[in-house]
């Protein structure tokens, strides 16, 4: 009689959340509904108002009082909205959970929905997987915009829109990072992958993001330029960011001109020798990632039209994190 395959079904582990929020009154409420709706609900929930000015407080509040798992945390020391003050306020989140017994954290942003079993998928991957450090999924525009199509770059790159790690991960890499100019989700897969972690995009699912992201000041290829100079700060590898700017003349708007954008603002942020956020250990090691990558992505082409296409350079950076 011929065996039957039985898939193993693991626990799922307890989790917490942590939501910086600043002036999210417009999108919060969605995010707090899709929390409330999930088939399995997180351990806490820290929502940490970062010096609001609007009706977040409120809105957090009206909705603590109806699930005690809810916990408005308000920080009133900060000056400016920027990704180390949102990385502050997430640490100040973190103080209060640390103590809690729960195998996975995730960071949350405050204006997403997504539907009741995201996180229960999210977890099922980590608990089937003990090499998973950090999982995610892509996350769509409300209004059509563009984001990251993961038929052709990499899937180790975890979206900060939502990044859940396993607890052992999170607390290995010494958590985020506070950066001013942003790239704190770039960090923290870069370390979990330096010190053995696997992370992971899953493409099953996505997230529905509701602000209209903008391209700050000075316009797209303003934007672009500048993503070309982080590009350098954080160690890009020359040959790689030639690929990059490829890509991005190729098929990114606005074509030939955004490639152009991107290159010009490596070599001039090179040329300055920009500061870098990372050290020189974890250059190496991304530098290394690349050049396998690239490795890769031509021997694959040359085995024919059943390749992976996962090899190609990571695309212009959502601006998230």
């Amino acid at each position: 009689m011929p065996s039957i395959k039985r898939e193993v079904m693991h626990p799922l582990p307890k989790y917490v959340l942590i939501t910086p929020a600043r002036n999210e009154a417009d999108f919060i409420e969605r995010t707090i509904e899709s929390v409330a709706a999930q088939s399995i609900r997180p351990l806490k929930w820290i929502i940490v108002s970062d010096c609001s000015t609007d009706s977040t407080d409120d809105i957090v509040a009206r909705y603590a009082s109806r699930y005690p798992w809810i916990e408005l945390h308000r920080v009133t020391n900060q000056e400016r909205r920027n990704f180390a003050a949102k990385v502050n306020a997430f640490n100040a989140g973190y103080a209060r959970v640390k103590d809690l017994e729960y195998e996975a954290i995730g960071s949350l942003d405050a204006d997403l929905s997504f539907d009741p079993d995201y996180f229960s998928f999210l977890l099922s991957r980590l608990a089937s997987e003990p090499s998973l450090g950090i999982v995610g999924t892509p996350f769509v525009e409300k209004n059509g915009g563009q984001t990251y199509d993961y038929r052709f770059v990499s899937r180790t790159h975890v979206s900060g829109a939502c990044q859940l790690f396993r607890r052992a991960c999170f607390e290995d890499i010494g958590g985020y990072v506070p950066i001013q100019g942003g790239g704190i989700d770039r960090v923290a897969v870069l370390k979990a992958r330096a010190r053995g972690w696997a992370t992971l995009t899953f493409t099953e699912k996505t997230l529905l993001h509701h602000r209209k992201m903008g391209t700050a000041s000075g316009g797209a290829l303003a934007a672009i330029f500048r993503q070309g100079g982080k590009d350098y700060s954080f160690g890009n590898h020359p040959l790689w960011e030639l690929f990059r700017g490829a890509y991005q003349i190729a098929v990114k708007r606005p074509y030939v001109v955004g490639g152009l954008a991107l290159i010009s603002g490596y070599a001039w942020a090179a040329m300055r020798r920009a500061k870098r956020p990372i050290s020189s250990e974890l250059v190496a090691f991304q530098r290394q990632e690349q050049m396998d990558r690239l490795k890769a992505l031509f021997t694959n082409r040359k085995s024919g039209p059943n390749r992976t296409t996962t090899g190609h350079p990571a695309p212009i950076d959502s601006g998230r994190s």
